[in-house]
């Protein structure tokens, strides 16, 4: 279980500045620079993750992300994916394009990230917006692996 006041710092940063990946080769550049650490992988409405992956277990989902991602958001340029740092990420926000709603936060309500991947535990996210099935099965395709 996470403390609160761990829980508050992230959800802190959550709301701080981030930088979009406008075009794919930003996300491509970025998505290479997360492929070398350790993160925590994090779908919002499914339990948080007790460990942080890397290497090839990394790589695979961030590689079906990325074609998840091209595959649902089929525009030219990319304006789904967020990180904190462009340079040293350690937290990046995607929003699911199926689900896009708000994502500024103008609303009462903004859509918060379907997924997060953070270089510190993540605490739980809460989403007015549930998982479509689609998302979920998608997800449960990595927590049996």
């Amino acid at each position: 279980m996470i403390e609160q006041n761990t829980a508050e710092t992230f959800h802190a940063r959550l709301k701080g500045r981030f930088y979009g990946m406008l075009q794919w080769q930003d996300l491509d550049v970025l998505w290479g620079r997360v492929k070398t650490g350790q993160w925590f992988f994090y779908q919002v409405g499914e339990e948080l993750p007790e460990r942080t992956l890397g290497g090839k277990e990394l790589a695979v989902r961030i590689d079906a992300l990325d074609q998840l991602l091209r595959q649902d958001h089929d525009f030219h340029l990319c304006g789904i994916v967020y990180a904190d740092h462009v340079e040293q990420p350690t937290l990046i926000k995607v929003y699911d394009p199926s689900t896009l709603g708000s994502m500024c936060g103008s609303s009462a309500a903004p859509t918060p990230p379907r997924w997060v991947l953070s270089t510190s535990q993540p605490a739980v996210i809460e989403s007015h917006v549930p998982a479509p099935n689609n998302r979920r099965r998608w997800w449960q395709l990595f927590q049996s692996a």
